[in-house]
């Protein structure tokens, strides 16, 4: 029998992106049947999915809630194009985490937030991410920040996620990077993994998973099928590219991991509902046959 995952990708291509959506159980797929007596002993992934913004970046705030909404996702990591949290007013970021709030959706992280050597703006991010009601804060900052960002994580009890960006990083290229970074530091201080990223820096991403577990606090999801140490991504919707998806979903799975996980599709910024949708629907899917 074909495995999951080619079934999934061919039955998400088959039927169009946003057909993907209602591929909740592979068992719906021809072949791929449960049987009558293992089906009550499933259970619901835990894993949550959401969507890193980035994603619809070309897209105004209004049309991103409305994707997210087509895709029955309810949490977002949100860019710096739908609130620029570096620069606007805390009554702005208020009001954009209370807009969130009303259509039903978390406001689980943010962009990539460059924090400099700057305690005013340090304090100026600090500020408006906490107006907004973020979970947390996924940021970039500089080495030599690192204690001010210990002192407002304490202060403000604000988690602060640290992003890795691949070999062209000088700074943070590896989660491995991030990780040694913060080991002296609060545990409010951790890393988002980008497991695209990773892998183009050439770490495995399931055993970053596994030997950062502790201090994880938001996963970037993609695809991608550029080979280790390009310096240059080649996007593709989740599933079809070179990452060990079900191998990444099982070892968050494993590690009990307890943040977001953020689809960020970033092959087609002019229209990225159907990327997003096949990512969706595959994952859904896969999370379905783990259970």
């Amino acid at each position: 029998m074909p495995s999951p995952k080619i079934i999934t990708r061919r039955q998400a291509l088959k039927t169009g992106a946003l057909a993907a959506l209602v591929l909740p159980v592979l068992g719906s797929v021809p072949g791929c049947a449960t049987p009558p007596e293992k089906k009550a002993a499933r259970r619901p992934s835990p894993l949550r999915l959401g969507v890193a913004s980035y994603s619809t970046r070309l897209m105004s705030l209004d049309d991103t809630i409305s994707t997210l909404h087509v895709l029955r996702i309810t949490n977002v990591g949100l860019h710096k194009s739908h609130c620029p949290w570096e620069t606007a007013s805390t009554d702005q970021c208020r009001a954009v985490g209370e807009k969130l709030k009303a259509a039903g959706i978390a406001l689980t992280a943010s962009g990539v937030v460059a924090l400099p050597n700057d305690e005013a703006a340090v304090r100026k991010a600090f500020d408006n991410v906490r107006a907004a009601g973020m979970v947390t804060m996924v940021c970039k900052p500089d080495l030599a920040v690192l204690p001010l960002i210990e002192k407002c994580a304490k202060e403000y009890d604000q988690k602060v996620a640290i992003h890795n960006h691949g070999p062209e990083d000088k700074v943070y290229p590896s989660p491995y990077d991030v990780w040694n970074a913060i080991q002296p530091f609060d545990p409010r201080i951790g890393m988002c993994l980008d497991v695209g990223h990773a892998a183009r820096d050439g770490v495995n991403p399931i055993e970053a998973i596994h030997r950062c577990a502790s201090r994880i606090y938001d996963v970037h999801l993609k695809d991608s099928t550029a080979i280790p140490g390009a310096l240059r991504d080649i996007p593709v919707a989740v599933g079809a590219g070179r990452l060990d998806i079900p191998g990444i979903l099982a070892a968050l799975t494993a590690i009990n991991y307890s943040g977001v996980i953020e689809f960020e599709y970033e092959k087609n910024a002019s229209n990225p509902v159907t990327g997003l949708a096949e990512s969706v629907g595959y994952v859904r899917g896969l999370l379905a046959a783990m259970g």
